[in-house]
């Protein structure tokens, strides 16, 4: 068993962990409220912007002269899996949860026999990833912290996964990101951003853009401005959205640590006091055996 001074001291570090994980319970609180009214202030620009492509996508035959954004290389192989995560740990199982999509999707990828690309924004992603696909690994990206990070920054990432394609460095872009739900549910979602998908955005333009409207200059035209803007929105509405969850999920570890440590102080306590009951026992026994041989 352990000594009187061991656990005195044991409960006293619990007790100070307590107070950080409280502390950092209230700090994800505050920050969360921000975070999910950027979220959700968001949300309506990029699903519009998206039902928009949608319904110009829908009217433009697909061809050599189109933009290839929209067109694509003509192939399949090589697939880049952009995923978003955060830098920091501490939140559950928010970051697990988006690099597990993805390394699902990687493998059956591989399992296919096309190549895979990992382009990673946030280091508590690449560390996961790290492990399995360490040879896949064409760039990453440490953000900082998600909640201030800009529409500027996003339109540079954009631009530099633009670039790669426009390069012909892969075909195929795949989008991995937390789409917050409400605190105790972030779920984790994959969105193809390069080409831009026909047929889901065609059942998004039949939600959100009539099918008669009319565009002037032309389709092909308003495209090429439009899908690398897309591509920085959908981007951006990542960032929003995995800012949002991290603190959802981080307000939800912190809540359960806390609790956690509350339910150990109570168990090293009955054992502080169990123990400090049998030392005092022995000391009266010992008196008494003494006084008693006198």
């Amino acid at each position: 068993m352990a000594s009187l001074k061991a656990l005195k001291i044991r409960i006293g570090s619990v007790k100070s962990t307590q107070k950080i994980t409280k502390a950092m319970k209230m700090v994800a609180a505050a920050k969360l409220r921000r975070a999910q009214e950027a979220a959700e202030a968001g949300r309506p620009y990029a699903q519009r912007l998206e039902a928009v492509v949608a319904s110009l996508a829908g009217k433009v035959r697909v061809s050599e002269s189109s933009p290839r954004l929209l067109a694509g290389t003509g192939k399949d192989q090589v697939h880049l899996l952009v995923v978003a995560t955060s830098d920091k740990g501490l939140a559950g199982a928010f970051n697990t949860n988006i690099a597990r999509l993805a390394r699902k999707h990687a493998r059956d990828l591989v399992a296919a026999g096309k190549t895979v690309k990992i382009y990673t924004i946030g280091r508590k992603g690449r560390g996961v990833l790290n492990r399995e696909f360490r040879a896949n690994m064409v760039h990453g990206i440490e953000p900082g912290d998600l909640g201030k990070l800009s529409f500027a920054d996003a339109r540079g990432y954009a631009d530099d996964i633009i670039a790669r394609f426009e390069a012909g460095e892969y075909d195929v872009a795949t989008l991995f990101y937390s789409n917050f739900k409400s605190v105790l549910t972030q779920e984790p979602t994959a969105q193809q951003i390069v080409p831009v998908s026909i047929p889901e955005a065609a059942a998004a333009a039949e939600t959100g853009v009539s099918a008669a409207t009319e565009y002037e200059p032309e389709e092909e035209e308003l495209l090429a401005d439009l899908l690398p803007r897309n591509v920085a929105i959908q981007l951006y509405r990542a960032i929003r959205e995995n800012a949002a969850s991290e603190q959802g999920s981080k307000m939800t570890a912190m809540d359960n640590a806390t609790r956690n440590a509350g339910d150990l102080i109570k168990r090293l306590s009955i054992q502080y006091n169990r123990a400090r009951q049998a030392a005092i026992t022995t000391e009266l026994v010992e008196i008494i055996s003494g006084a008693e041989a006198l």
